[in-house]
């Protein structure tokens, strides 16, 4: 697929999709950790200073935020994520990341397997595009490169560092991210990403000799203990048919067999559609730690503590319209589907501060081998296709990098397009 539809010349239509192409490899092979993104945010700044815009680095951490102005109109913001997991990757790609990195815990290794690479490249792309182009729009293009998506915690740490404040406030608010479905294609619903909180729980114990546990409070069994109960939330708690998960993704204590730990430290996630589920989930948490600590008799409270959050990712109706129409002209219908909600969890909604109204849609990165290589519907295809955070992770660039940028510039001309571009402002319903 080509982006002659997007380009002025095909000088330009091949100069910014083979850089783009060259970015997400660059990017691919040398993945960095949320809040250690300093290198990924210099390569994206240094493309967008190459496109014209005004950059600035170390907003909130390591984000950038470039901006583009062509004249008095709207403001349009569009982001994109800096940072990678720690999974080991299992791809087999000849720019596979071989990428080590220290924690506070142990080495682990890096690398992009939720698409953070395609989207920064498509933002790049896409900010060459409307930057050669300028006669299709005129307001103010912000280009924002967002730190430490993955840990939820980098949305408001440039909002804190005042992101609306110091670059105005946009009138929309526009991101895309890569899913399981066929490269080529974008997809849009109405609630596309749950809400999400992460808590830390601390159970203190009182170590010794396993020869004399009864000198002892083993904070391994406690801990043991809540996780089984935790289990229980989801299947008794809630009913049955609220769309919740609650994971244990995280369990340490103790470093040898012959000593009784002093801490255990378990880390839980869970997601909801609905913030009353949430805060119900939340709250028999707390139930089950304490009294499973008062059961033990450990020494002291537990200590719980909320370590990300993420509210409901439901973009503005009348946002998802009009980017959904403007994706329905750049692509034709066949390739502009459906999204139904998805447990995922992501912190964009943030930006919807102030009143900002805010569109989001999914990008399809399965090569069509791929797709059509696993049998069934497509339920059945992405039980079985690697999805987002998986060792074997990869994304169709060649169809899914264009697709990518074309998505993104026919979004933000709709907002500030000339002529032919230029859609219908809807009446967007934030209050």
């Amino acid at each position: 697929m080509a982006i002659r539809a997007l380009a002025p010349t095909g000088a330009v239509q091949g100069d910014v999709l083979r850089e783009a192409l060259g970015l997400y490899r660059h990017l691919h092979a040398n993945p960095e950790l949320s809040g250690a993104e300093a290198q990924t945010a210099e390569a994206f700044a240094a493309r967008l200073r190459g496109s014209g815009f005004d950059v600035t680095t170390g907003v909130g951490g390591h984000g950038v935020v470039g901006r583009l102005t062509n004249g008095a109109g709207p403001t349009v913001l569009l982001r994109a994520e800096l940072d990678a997991l720690p999974v080991a990757e299992e791809t087999g790609l000849p720019y596979a990341s071989g990428a080590i990195a220290r924690t506070d815990r142990a080495e682990v290794p890096v690398m992009h397997a939720c698409g953070h690479d395609l989207h920064l490249a498509a933002l790049a792309g896409a900010a060459a595009v409307l930057s050669a182009d300028r006669k299709r729009w005129q307001g103010t293009l912000l280009a924002v490169g967002q730190p430490a998506e993955e840990t939820l915690l980098g949305a408001a740490a440039m909002m804190d560092d005042g992101l609306y404040h110091r670059w105005g406030r946009p009138d929309v608010a526009l991101a895309q991210h890569s899913a399981p479905l066929p490269a080529g294609m974008v997809a849009h619903g109405e609630l596309m990403t749950a809400g999400s909180v992460t808590l830390e729980i601390t159970i203190d114990g009182r170590g010794g000799h396993p020869a004399m546990p009864h000198l002892c409070v083993d904070p391994v069994v406690t801990a043991a203990s809540i996780v089984t109960q935790l289990q229980t939330i989801r299947s008794q708690r809630i009913a049955p048919a609220e769309p919740a998960v609650l994971t244990v993704g995280h369990l340490s204590a103790g470093s040898r067999a012959n000593v009784i730990a002093d801490s255990a430290t378990i880390g839980v996630t869970m997601r909801a559609y609905s913030a009353a589920t949430l805060s119900q989930m939340r709250d028999a948490v707390e139930r089950i730690v304490r009294a499973a600590c008062t059961a033990a008799g450990t020494p002291g409270d537990p200590r719980i503590a909320v370590v990300a959050q993420a509210a409901i990712n439901r973009p503005d109706p009348g946002v998802t319209a009009q980017v959904r129409a403007a994706h329905t002209d750049a692509f034709g219908a066949v390739r502009v589907g459906g999204w139904p909600p998805s447990l995922a969890a992501e912190d964009f909604p943030v930006f919807a501060a102030d009143g900002v109204a805010t569109g989001y849609w999914m990008l399809g990165s399965i090569s069509p081998a791929q797709w059509r290589a696993v049998p069934g519907d497509v339920a059945a295809k992405l039980a079985h296709l690697p999805g987002n955070h998986s060792p074997r992770f990869a994304p169709h660039a060649a169809l899914a990098l264009p697709t990518g940028i074309q998505a993104l510039v026919s979004a933000a001309l709709s907002w500030i397009g000339k002529g032919p571009d230029k859609q219908r402002t809807p009446q967007t319903t934030r209050e």
